[in-house]
């Protein structure tokens, strides 16, 4: 019936790229009229639409002719016309949408076009991808036709100075990486001078690869760390410990099936689906002998059995060469959607150290989080957001619910002649692994190329053996040698190629038919003596006079064009033997992976085949494939080498993925309601952060909390009274006297104090706090005490929001038992978190008011002086030798005192050597 409806109405898509069509026939109209037009008339285009934009016409008048531009400028500059369906793709990105565009068909060039048009309003357009290198091509390459126009183009890379990323981001257009842009926008709500801030605004970013970084990302954290604890030895006990325990490992706890926990023999228990690990009532009792402890559920032993629960987890759970690879002493994670490697990313909470235990590497120290911010939310923050993937359709529900983006599926320029076959499913694994070497054999004989992708690398080095086995050279690509990555995926359809990779998510280089000339030409300039560097910048687009890299460039074309010709005919035969044949060495978690394994073949309208080989022992068969499948396959009893392939159990696995991408979905949207709660707080603080920044005159704020202040002290030493005595008069003195006014400046009797309101003292002593205030404003200079209170407020914040942000990540692990209590967590969740967060403000307001009365500025004799005594300054005689340390006498100082260094913070927070040395 859905079939029959689509095929009278037409899907979502096709309904919408009717209203898209007419402004293409638009654009294509004004084809010659701007093909007549000089370079120099091409140019004034932009100062044009610029001046007819500041007259009130809007983006959507000035587009047909913005993009007709564009269109014209590529051609004359990258030799590349965009085709009619990339026009469209570019309409789809202009009204924020997530254009779906199939591999192979220019989504690079799409994004010239919607990124010059809203660069126009100077507001700025962000073009975000996933890894350096492409960020770098792309503006490099792209950039020249938005040079041509007269626009800047900047690039946000790792390694970039303050000074080089204020440029970048200055700029029209500016290209980056997700994680360096969602970093700086952390970096500049942590800065403490305007002069410091790098970004100018979240106006309009263009997502290339978008399911990657707003789906896949989602659940990882942005997170600016600082050093934090050292590490402590209960890494090593409790991994000394696990070590020694006996794991049963399930399907699903909850499982009926399953052996009861509480009768079982093992001390511990993993379960497979939900990647947990738990003690048994028999491993809990060990650890109290091991440890020796009388209760480890005790709150006192909370630290103990975090340890332990992070080691079970990291031997129960987290597996070598899938999860995480040792290279060089470290323990790496490898990124479970593309295999790649992730450098610089750690697991949070300990378990990245719990693994490093196990694998006896070197235990790093914990580290404390500074500043925190999902992928979610920072792209959240962009006024207009668009993307671009050839893979989106199946994740349509959550871009829709978390980002408000709907998905326009792109025409291919050419039809599609990919011949996509139905799964086979083999009873076991061996079984699965002989029909995929056969149909290598049968496709080598041909000279077929054959695409072999797997989804961990331990199952792409056992598949490489395999192949070995049979004589059938081929080229591995995982995540240990990615190096060679973009050279292998080159290659992978060259006549009689055989490749076996981990999943192709994201790679930024196409298959061609045939193999790719370029790389051919680029290993021509390595035999002539060319350094990497002079590669880099010869088969790159920067504009340059170096004759070395002119004479490199010259080079690498006539190679290039060598190479062209002997491929075109290569490609032919590949063409006849055909195509590209995709091979799945079993279905992954989600279709989406599996339909960018599937898009590597058939580009550009080429031949080519996909089939995808399953086994019941596959994990996603194990786990989420249910009784349906494995009852069908007992009815027909099979042998190990008689596949069933037939659409029912197709449909059968779609719906296993379906159910994990449904739990991940719900995995996504619940840290995303948590951080909701703490993106409406981060807001607020980082709101007030760029006020301070921007210079607001906080005088008045201070007086203003100084009232606060004064008034809770006053409110607290009453209580319940309606009036005080004087020896209660003395005590809520102690508190006030010596700061917010010199000491024995009131006295009060008996009788006064009688008399007095809670209202009376308040006012009294904020009038005296007043005053103290302005004596200090006329000995220090009103331009500096304005200094201080900016650089006071904007530290204390800091210093407090950091707290935190550990005490907000604490209460987030425990309050998801509260579930147990009929509880929803996420209501629990708000209502304690803005109990803190009320805490946290007023704690900021007593302590920048407390540290702006107890600032004085030192004399130059007393710094000289300290610094002697620091042995910090040169030997006053002069002859060269080293100066001697002094002793420093400390007297005993408490966790909340400041420390003696003078830097106003309190010593159990001061990171000074001198005092806490001593």
């Amino acid at each position: 019936m859905m079939g029959l409806m689509k095929k009278i109405f037409g899907d979502y898509s096709s309904r919408e790229l009717k209203s898209i069509y007419p402004i293409v026939d638009k654009i294509e109209a004004l084809a010659d009229e701007y093909k007549a037009m000089s370079d120099e008339a091409l140019r004034a285009k932009t100062a044009e639409f610029r001046e007819r934009l500041a007259k009130g016409e809007t983006l959507d008048d000035i587009l047909p002719e913005a993009f007709a531009t564009v269109r014209e400028a590529a051609d004359r500059v990258l030799g590349m016309r965009p085709y009619r369906v990339q026009l469209v793709g570019g309409i789809v990105l202009h009204q924020g949408r997530i254009a779906e565009m199939k591999t192979g068909e220019g989504k690079t060039l799409v994004a010239t076009l919607p990124s010059y048009l809203n660069a126009l309003t100077g507001r700025g357009v962000h073009i975000v991808t996933v890894n350096d290198y492409l960020a770098k091509r792309d503006s490099e390459w792209m950039g020249k036709v938005h040079r041509f126009l007269g626009l800047k183009v900047g690039l946000i890379v790792h390694g970039l100075t303050t000074k080089e990323r204020q440029a970048a981001y200055a700029a029209d257009i500016t290209y980056g990486t997700n994680n360096e842009m969602g970093f700086d926008y952390l970096r500049d709500n942590m800065c403490i001078y305007a002069s410091e801030l790098v970004q100018r605004g979240h106006a309009f970013a263009i997502v290339d690869e978008v399911d990657s970084i707003l789906i896949d990302e989602a659940r990882t954290p942005l997170i600016i760390s600082g050093q934090g604890e050292k590490s402590t030895q209960l890494y090593d006990m409790a991994e000394m410990f696990v070590s020694r325990l006996k794991k049963q490992v399930v399907v699903q706890v909850d499982n009926k099936e399953e052996e009861d926990p509480a009768e079982t023999e093992a001390d511990y228990i993993v379960d497979e689906k939900a990647k947990t690990a738990m003690l048994t009532a028999r491993g809990i009792a060990k650890a109290e002998e091991f440890f020796h402890v009388d209760n480890l559920s005790d709150p006192e032993n909370a630290t103990l059995s975090h340890h332990i629960n992070q080691a079970i987890k990291a031997h129960g759970v987290m597996k070598k060469d899938i999860d995480y690879v040792v290279k060089d002493g470290e323990v790496i994670i490898v990124d479970e959607f593309t295999g790649r490697l992730m450098f610089g990313r750690r697991y949070s909470n300990g378990l990245h150290q719990a693994i490093e235990a196990k694998e006896h590497v070197t235990v790093a120290s914990e580290n404390k989080t500074l500043a925190t911010i999902t992928f979610q939310n920072y792209f959240r923050l962009y006024d207009k957001l668009s993307g671009m993937t050839g893979t989106a359709m199946t994740e349509q529900e959550e871009f829709g619910t978390i980002y408000n983006l709907d998905i326009i599926e792109i025409p291919t320029n050419r039809p599609n002649q990919r011949h996509d076959h139905h799964d086979v499913v083999y009873k076991t694994e061996a079984g699965k692994y002989r029909a995929v070497i056969q149909q290598i054999k049968e496709c080598h004989a041909k000279g077929q190329p054959v695409l072999v992708g797997t989804v961990s690398i331990e199952k792409n080095e056992y598949l490489s053996g395999l192949l070995a086995r049979e004589g059938i050279q081929h080229n591995l690509l995982n995540a240990k040698n990615h190096e060679k990555e973009a050279e292998i995926v080159a290659q992978a359809g060259k006549f009689g190629a055989v490749t076996v990779a981990t999943n192709m998510a994201g790679r930024g280089t196409d298959i061609m038919l045939g193999g790719n000339a370029e790389y051919l030409a680029r290993a021509d300039l390595v035999k002539a003596g060319y350094s990497d560097e002079i590669i880099a910048d010869a088969t790159g687009y920067a504009e340059t006079d170096n004759e070395e890299i002119l004479a490199a460039r010259k080079l690498f074309a006539e190679k290039l064009a060598q190479h062209k010709a002997v491929i075109a005919e290569e490609a032919e035969k590949v063409r006849a033997a055909g195509g590209l044949f995709i091979i799945g060495t079993e279905r992954h978690e989600s279709r989406r992976i599996d339909n960018q394994l599937r898009g590597r073949a058939g580009r550009q309208g080429d031949p080519g085949e996909t089939r995808f080989y399953i086994s019941l022992e596959d994990d996603l068969m194990r786990l989420f494939g249910g009784d349906r499948i494995q009852n069908m396959m007992e009815r027909f009893d099979l042998d190990e080498d008689t596949p069933i392939e037939n659409k029912m159990l197709t449909k059968a696995i779609e719906n296993a993925q379906t159910t994990v991408e449904s739990r991940n979905f719900q995995s996504r949207k619940s840290v995303l309601e948590y951080d909701d709660v703490m993106n409406k707080q981060r807001e607020i603080i980082y709101q007030q952060r760029r006020e301070v920044l921007d210079g607001k005159d906080l005088k008045d704020t201070i007086l203003n909390m100084t009232r606060t202040t004064i008034a809770n002290h006053v409110a607290m030493a009453f209580g319940e009274n309606q009036s005080l005595d004087a020896a209660g008069c003395r005590e809520m003195l102690r508190g006030l006297e010596g700061l917010y006014f010199p000491k024995d400046t009131f006295q009060f009797t008996e009788d006064d104090a009688a008399e007095k309101s809670q209202q009376d003292f308040t006012d009294l002593f904020v009038e005296a706090a007043e005053k103290t205030y302005e004596a200090k404003e006329a000995e220090i200079g009103e331009p500096l005490m304005r200094e201080l209170e900016r650089v006071i407020m904007l530290r204390v914040v800091d210093e407090y929001w950091m707290d935190h942000i550990d005490a907000m990540d604490d209460l987030k692990q425990g309050i998801r038992l509260r579930a147990y209590a009929n509880t929803d967590p996420v209501i629990a969740y708000k209502q304690e978190s803005l109990t803190m967060f009320e805490e946290m403000v007023s704690a900021i307001q007593s302590e920048t008011v407390r540290r702006m009365f107890s600032v004085r500025l030192k004399k130059d004799e007393e710094v000289k002086r300290e610094r002697v005594a620091k042995g910090m300054v040169e030997n006053v005689g002069g002859d060269g030798t080293a100066p001697k340390k002094q002793p420093v006498k400390v007297t005993k100082i408490g966790r909340n005192d400041p420390c003696p260094c003078g830097s106003g913070l309190k010593w159990k927070k001061c990171t000074c050597k001198e005092y806490h040395d001593n």
